[in-house]
């Protein structure tokens, strides 16, 4: 999927808040490894927007909560953590903005909490090297107390929320089944299905099967309805 620089400047001016001047650091934080090749991915810049993403919930939390360290930290790993970064994702569109190959789209790596966490904080890193730390904090602050907002169910692993999902409905429990491997013993593929009784199946990919299963669950969430 491809995207012109005004498509990609009018989206981050309307989602993200701020009007980049140099819009290929968009363009790099939205692309997959599968579309690119090293520094054109969003993987440099999600090991900045890491940290930086880091810094900026500790410091909201430190102000903003007067509890202990123990307790703080408990936080800061929800909110920063993969799925909790993939939520942002999602709330922002990225799932439809992906750049990557057909074939890593076709295989849902659109809709991974892997991927989907680290574009997070490409994003994050994005604005930070358009506009400085003061932009990012803000973004961190206005997208990431959605999650807190929402409550704390948008934290819980995929799988237990489709199991959730299934059982108020009386659907049985999700079954989840490897229907592909590929790749050496040091670097492997999984693909998973899971099935859901009364839905269609769904797959996802990952480099584990518990990542898979995971990616798996998400494409699931994504068609039951609400």
């Amino acid at each position: 999927m491809s995207h012109t620089d005004a498509q990609l400047a009018a989206w981050a001016s309307t989602r993200l808040g701020h009007d980049f001047a140099d819009i290929r650091l968009i363009r790099r934080a939205l692309t997959h490894s599968s579309a690119a090749s090293g520094a054109d991915s969003y993987q440099r810049l999600e090991f900045l927007g890491d940290r930086v993403l880091g810094c900026a919930v500790a410091a909201w939390l430190y102000t903003g909560h007067d509890e202990a360290e123990g307790r703080l930290t408990a936080r800061l790993h929800a909110l920063v953590e993969g799925p909790a970064n993939a939520e942002v994702a999602r709330a922002l569109g990225v799932p439809e903005l992906m750049i990557m190959e057909t074939s890593a789209r076709a295989k849902g790596l659109h809709q991974s909490d892997n991927v989907l966490g680290d574009v997070a904080e490409a994003l994050v890193a994005a604005l930070f090297l358009d506009a400085g730390y003061t932009v990012a904090e803000a973004f961190v602050r206005r997208e990431w107390a959605r999650l807190l907002e929402a409550g704390p169910r948008l934290l819980i692993d995929p799988k237990s929320r489709l199991q959730e999902w299934a059982l108020k409905r009386r659907r049985g429990m999700p079954l989840y089944a490897v229907i592909d491997r590929q790749g050496p013993d040091h670097a492997p593929r999984f693909t998973i299905e899971v099935t859901l009784r009364g839905e269609a199946s769904a797959r996802g990919e990952g480099t584990s099967k518990q990542e898979a299963e995971k990616a798996a669950a998400v494409a699931m969430l994504e068609k039951v309805p609400k």
